[in-house]
């Protein structure tokens, strides 16, 4: 991507950017390109009009991302941040870039907590906080609690919290496993919760191979992998909330696909739980299930 000189133009940039990428096989945008601008502009992709001069810094900046996205790094990992919800965070490669898709979970938990009342959430694998951060910004009056096993997704989701101002009062990250025996432990001065939300590992082991590379090389392969059908952790969280909620509580969990959901309604049943609703993404893909006790 031969750029160089004074009064290159946005325009210009964008243009030989996607030719690059098109080139190698790297599907890409307007709009991304954009995205990777504004971060070198320090402003909104909506606020840069085509004719905008860029100087060799500029230039040389968005050259060193061209070659990042060359090896299929995404955008949001390039720039360090990912839009989701209504909220901006914080990414890298220590944690799963925040999807669309998930936005139907916090969605439906949001219907679940009373902007009136002081609800306890709890989150199992919080990652860089989107979901349970975006449900705190949300109901000011709510208190979260989240777990992960990664200590480096831990300091990404309270990178997250400071910049959403969710302070360490109204949100405590901690860094567990589900599947210590003792972990009920943790909560014993905290149980019962209102809302349990969980967005676990659901590719099988064998798929990851074929997934896209700006998946399997840049996102986290403890954020992807659920053994050998997808479902390893869903029966242990299922296990621990039939513990942890209240009789009036609601779990929300996403999934891969139909076939999933329809094996966690099933595994649900043996821990009393009841299938409220299977709910679509924004795309139409069945991608998130509502239990209640």
């Amino acid at each position: 991507m031969p750029m160089s000189g004074n009064n290159y133009t946005v325009s210009q940039a964008v243009s030989q950017s996607l030719a690059t990428l098109q080139q190698a096989g790297v599907s890409s945008s307007v709009f991304e390109i954009k995205l990777l601008i504004s971060h070198i502009l320090h402003c909104e992709p909506k606020d840069i009009a085509m004719h905008h001069s860029l100087d060799e810094t500029h230039v040389e900046l968005l050259q060193q991302m061209i070659k990042l996205r060359l090896q299929h790094c995404p955008a949001d990992k390039i720039i360090g941040e990912k839009g989701f919800y209504k909220y901006d965070f914080a990414v890298n490669e220590n944690v799963l870039s925040p999807r669309a898709d998930t936005e139907i979970l916090v969605e439906k938990a949001l219907e679940n907590i009373l902007p009136t009342h002081p609800a306890k959430i709890l989150e199992f694998g919080t990652g860089s906080g989107c979901i349970i951060l975006s449900l705190l910004a949300e109901r000011p009056l709510a208190t979260g609690w989240a777990i992960d096993i990664s200590e480096d997704a831990l300091a990404v989701a309270d990178i997250n919290a400071e910049k959403l101002a969710i302070t360490p009062q109204r949100l405590t990250l901690t860094k567990a496993s589900w599947f210590d025996g003792n972990i009920t432990k943790l909560f014993e001065d905290i149980m019962p919760f209102d809302i349990i939300v969980s967005n676990p590992p659901y590719i099988p082991t064998a798929q990851i191979a074929e997934l896209d590379d700006e998946v399997k090389l840049f996102d986290p392969h403890i954020a992807l992998d659920g053994g050998k059908d997808g479902l390893k952790d869903y029966n242990r969280i299922l296990e621990l909330s039939s513990l942890l909620l209240s009789p009036k509580g609601t779990v929300l969990l996403e999934a891969g696909d139909k076939a999933q959901l329809e094996a966690i309604a099933k595994m649900a049943v043996a821990h009393r739980f009841n299938t409220y609703d299977i709910v679509k993404d924004l795309c139409g893909s069945e991608r998130c299930i509502i239990l209640k006790k």
